[in-house]
């Protein structure tokens, strides 16, 4: 830990311009949200359209995650090289621009590249934000306000559903869904003309220089400013983040392991849920994505939750709780069949799998790290999450042709019951310090 008296950036000074950082990222993971989940609310219409079977329904899914996956790591490396807000339009840009081509599709391949593009673009916001808004906000209120970005999450999911539920009131097709998510991100994408570059860094761009030129009293200058490493300074190299055993390497691989089993149980309750829902309880298409809706409206205010409570006990009890969570109610969910029940269960098991998990985890993720790697360590770990969702589509593949239950089983109740357990090995960082206190 650091000793030293950490200088605080000029966001953090700036009331109005946290605010406003704050509303266009809860805007921009809204807007990701929002395309990623009309892919699972139009999963059993694509599956109808294109004549495709449960099994190659997984073959899109690890496809689409195949993307985010490699677009996770890219990311990464581009925060570190081009800088973090530079990195944050360009996936939106991207995003935009392949959530409109999806109207145009006409075979399901070519749906297939198009959603891989557009899902990889938006997936890879998370990472982004992530890394650029915890650097930016106060270390007093850290987790709170970032749990407020992660409720995009929700509101995403609330808007999803209910253009869906819209498009089917008026006997539209799946494609058009996806023209609703165009303007919005315009929109966002404009907004985000004023963000600024984070203190942290451009103070690592100085630092990187000051290194480079061999020149100690600047480095000496910057360490006082803000305390860092400088023998360890490379730019954008994965050793970094595995050459040496240490901090840095420790709790990469305890978060790494937490958050692929957390991704691979996600595919069976959020990813393919409607599928399930439809198939083995025997729900509509319209009454799942009622449950979705109701869950992902209500779902903000765990966000929030989930933010205090890590502020107030510590993002690691956060993780501990929603984690052990998982696995019991992903086995009531199964061994239910009353449909209210089935609902009251599934919300609990959205709220623990998004809400509290997310409100917590992910500025947790940011202050397990030093800025010198905290761009490439929270790309690496947007790409775990990723390769999460790649492992559970296989798995769903391989099962479901089977059994929709025996998957189930796996993927949602052992690997959940496992997610918990892996919760208990996690660091323990106390909340509102600076980062520069946490890990230099």
């Amino acid at each position: 830990m650091a000793s030293h008296q950490v200088l605080p950036t000029s966001e953090e000074t700036d009331r109005r311009y946290t605010i406003y950082l704050i509303v266009v990222a809860l805007l921009g993971w809204s807007l990701a949200s929002f395309d990623s989940n009309l892919l699972t609310l139009t999963l059993p219409a694509i599956a109808d359209d294109f004549h495709v079977s449960a099994g190659v329904l997984g073959i899109l899914g690890f496809i689409v995650f195949g993307a985010e996956f490699i677009f996770a790591l890219f990311v990464g490396w581009g925060m570190d090289r081009k800088g973090r807000k530079w990195m944050w339009m360009f996936c939106l840009t991207m995003a935009g621009i392949f959530t409109g081509l999806t109207y145009f599709v006409q075979a399901f391949w070519q749906l297939v590249v198009v959603r891989a593009v557009a899902s990889g673009f938006a997936q890879a916001e998370l990472a982004v934000s992530v890394t650029l808004v915890n650097e930016q906000v106060p270390a007093r209120r850290r987790g709170l306000l970032y749990s407020i970005v992660q409720g995009g999450w929700p509101i995403g999911v609330f808007l999803a559903s209910g253009v869906f539920l819209l498009t089917q009131a008026l006997h539209l097709g799946w494609r058009e869904v996806y023209l609703f998510g165009v303007i919005p991100l315009i929109v966002v994408g404009v907004g985000r003309m004023w963000i600024r570059e984070s203190d942290r860094y451009s103070h690592l761009v100085a630092m990187r220089n000051a290194v480079a030129s061999g020149d100690e009293a600047e480095i000496a200058r910057l360490n006082a400013e803000r305390p860092m490493d400088a023998s360890e300074l490379q730019q954008g190299t994965i050793r970094q983040l595995f050459a040496r055993p240490g901090q840095v390497r420790s709790t990469l691989v305890r978060l790494t392991v937490t958050w692929l089993l957390y991704a691979t149980s996600f595919v069976a309750t959020n990813v393919y849920i409607t599928y399930w829902l439809t198939e083995v309880k025997g729900w509509t298409q319209s009454g799942a994505a009622t449950l979705l809706l109701v869950s992902g409206g209500l779902g903000f205010f765990f966000y929030i939750l989930g933010g205090a409570l890590g502020e107030r006990f510590g993002r690691y009890r956060v993780l501990i709780l929603s984690g052990l969570l998982v696995g019991p109610l992903n086995l009531l969910v199964l061994l239910l069949n009353n449909n209210v029940a089935i609902a009251v269960v599934f919300f609990l098991i959205y709220q623990a799998t998004n809400g509290t998990w997310s409100g917590a985890g992910y500025s947790y993720q940011a202050e397990c790290f030093p800025t010198r790697v905290r761009a490439l360590a929270v790309g690496w770990m947007g790409a775990m999450f990723v390769g999460g969702l790649m492992l559970g589509s296989v798995l769903w593949t391989a099962l479901s042709n089977t059994s929709l239950t025996l998957t189930w089983i796996v993927i949602a109740v052992v690997l959940g019951f496992a997610q918990g357990i892996s919760t208990l090995f996690l660091p323990h960082i106390r909340p509102r310090q600076e980062l520069e206190e946490i890990a230099i």
